[in-house]
């Protein structure tokens, strides 16, 4: 059971002024349970939005311990923080907090999520303007009096707006916002006001939680413990394979060490004689490491937001934690069992993804690679190959990303270098984003009737910043004068067009270029998949599978 608070709460009512200062001067530290910065440049808004309005923002939970001096980050700001003995520990209230010491600092304005200005015309919170004008004032000006006493001093016809002006400053300053602070050693209790206050009202997501419920004491020795958003930047920087998100991360994690990745995580490192958080957390992602490996090697998915199913990579992740070598055979049957799995979707198993990871999961055997692959195409048996169908173009569907792959597949190439395009020059394309980021129209949306405006005939994965993503046309509608058929051709088929196509685009017939790439793909799509899912195609194991192990202690010589 978990135990009381050994004091009750006491209250007090911190001006805007004096918050700021103590995040400023390391005094308001962030522990490991909190979930990073989450609000876009309107959340904040709306906060400084209610201050100006005499709105309500709500209290704080603070808890009041002491803190190690350690390098900040906050947002934007980055802090050398002194060893103190008296600091606030943010249980509640990160997001307003950062929020506030960005926006009123000037260290931060660089960084579009804190960029705020207040228009003395209007009345309002703006984004600062780009040219010089004196009546959208930056909020850090309008927060130091100092600043905006020189600011009205650089511009004398301001002069009727210093009275609104310092009435603001005065109302950001003076801003009083209410704030428990609980005195409490036990890092578990703290962890366990979290959660509650945190399922009272918007639900945190399953990695919130268990992040939370599993981070190490505040100021442990050693280096920087693994966090689900730390795992995600190993990754992306060594893969560029996007960020992977962190629920996604926890059923890889919870995978490795047990089949149903549906289970309470309340008391996950409960048990005193096995792994710890940290081991956890490092072998998971060492089985994480090898399953983004796999994919783009073996299975041809270059990044996560090309990836049919999440629970895929959970799957994927629990079969790399095997404690035998992986066959090339094995590797190959396993991209086979992929693509099967992509095609069948998480339907096939009567319950959703989760219900799909938990079943899969449990038909991998970690001493028995070979078998365990057999027991996942096992799973999904497929009889035919049913296409992705190309008239439905989302990027959120799972049939969408299965085309997107295989149109990564044709190594598509730059139109202003002819170069193919790179896994670096994907990720770097999309971003924190989606994969539409590095998709173009090949023709405008406008030019088209409305029943062809959601082909996949119609889109052209281009990640580099060669093209405008609303009318991609004019590269593919005439070969360059220095570029011979040959290297033309190869250009065309790295985006699954021909000459033929190219002709119509330069005559203006593009509802005909649609229609000829919707039958190019069509046909393209149906050689791709039978060549990948192999359905079925013979799926012996590699010989060695079939050898039984002998004994060969005493044997005659």
């Amino acid at each position: 059971m978990v135990s009381l608070l050994g004091s009750r709460p006491s209250a007090r009512t911190f001006d805007v002024e004096d918050l700021v200062g103590l995040v400023w001067r390391g005094d308001i530290r962030i522990p490991h349970f909190q979930r990073d910065f989450r609000w876009a440049w309107e959340d904040v808004r709306r906060l400084f939005d209610s201050i100006l309005r005499g709105y309500p923002v709500g209290s704080l939970l603070l808890w009041t311990r002491s803190a190690p001096a350690a390098r900040l980050k906050l947002g934007a700001l980055e802090i050398d923080a002194p060893e103190s003995q008296h600091s606030y520990w943010v249980v509640d209230g990160q997001q307003r907090l950062t929020a506030l010491a960005n926006a009123l600092s000037p260290a931060s304005q660089g960084d579009s999520r804190f960029a705020l200005a207040y228009n003395l015309r209007t009345r309002e919170l703006v984004k600062p303007s780009q040219s010089r004008d004196a009546h959208v004032v930056p909020l850090p000006v309008l927060f130091n009096l100092q600043e905006i006493l020189k600011w009205f001093a650089a511009d004398p016809l301001l002069s009727e707006y210093l009275d609104d002006a310092t009435a603001v400053t005065r109302t950001l300053r003076q801003f009083e916002i209410p704030a428990y602070l609980v005195d409490e050693d036990d890092v578990e209790v703290l962890q366990d006001i979290f959660d509650r206050m945190n399922n009272y009202g918007k639900r945190l997501k399953r990695a919130e939680v268990f992040a939370a419920l599993t981070a190490p004491p505040e100021g442990q020795s050693g280096s920087e413990p693994l966090t689900f958003d730390l795992i995600a930047a190993q990754l992306d920087s060594e893969f560029s394979f996007g960020t992977i998100e962190g629920n996604t991360i926890l059923a890889c994690i919870l995978a490795r060490r047990g089949p149903d990745v549906r289970r309470e995580i309340r008391n996950e490192f409960s048990n005193p004689d096995d792994e710890g958080r940290d081991e956890a957390y490092a072998r998971g992602a060492a089985a994480m490491r090898l399953a983004v490996e796999f994919l783009q090697r073996n299975v041809g998915v270059p990044h996560v937001t090309f990836l049919a199913y999440q629970y895929l990579l959970v799957v994927l992740a629990r079969f790399f934690s095997v404690e035998s070598e992986i066959s090339e055979r094995d590797r190959d049957l396993l991209a086979r069992w992929y693509w099967q799995a992509a095609l069948v979707g998480p339907e096939n198993f009567r319950g959703g993804a989760a219900n799909a990871a938990y079943l899969l999961c449990n038909r991998i055997n970690m001493q028995d690679p070979s078998g365990s692959v057999q027991q996942l195409l096992d799973a999904v048996k497929q009889e035919r190959i049913q296409l992705p169908d190309p008239h439905r173009f989302s990027v959120p569907y799972s049939s969408t990303k299965i085309l997107l792959t295989a149109l990564w597949a044709l190594n598509p190439q730059s139109p202003t270098t002819g170069e193919v395009y790179t896994i670096t020059q994907l990720s770097e394309a999309i971003g924190d984003q989606t994969a539409s980021q590095a998709i173009s129209y090949l023709v405008p949306r406008s030019q088209l009737s409305s029943d062809l405006r959601a082909w996949a005939a119609n889109r052209l994965l281009v990640p580099g910043a060669d093209l405008q993503r609303s009318d991609a046309s004019w590269p593919f509608a005439a070969q360059p004068l220095d570029w011979d058929d040959d290297r033309w051709n190869a250009f065309l088929t790295s985006h699954l067009l021909t000459p033929e196509i190219s002709r119509r685009l330069a005559s203006g017939d593009l509802e005909g270029v649609v229609r000829d790439r919707d039958q190019a793909m069509s046909a393209y799509l149906t050689t791709f998949l039978e060549s990948r899912a192999q359905i079925g195609r013979d799926r012996t194991p590699p010989i060695d599978a079939l050898i039984e192990d002998e004994d060969v202690d005493g044997r005659d010589e």
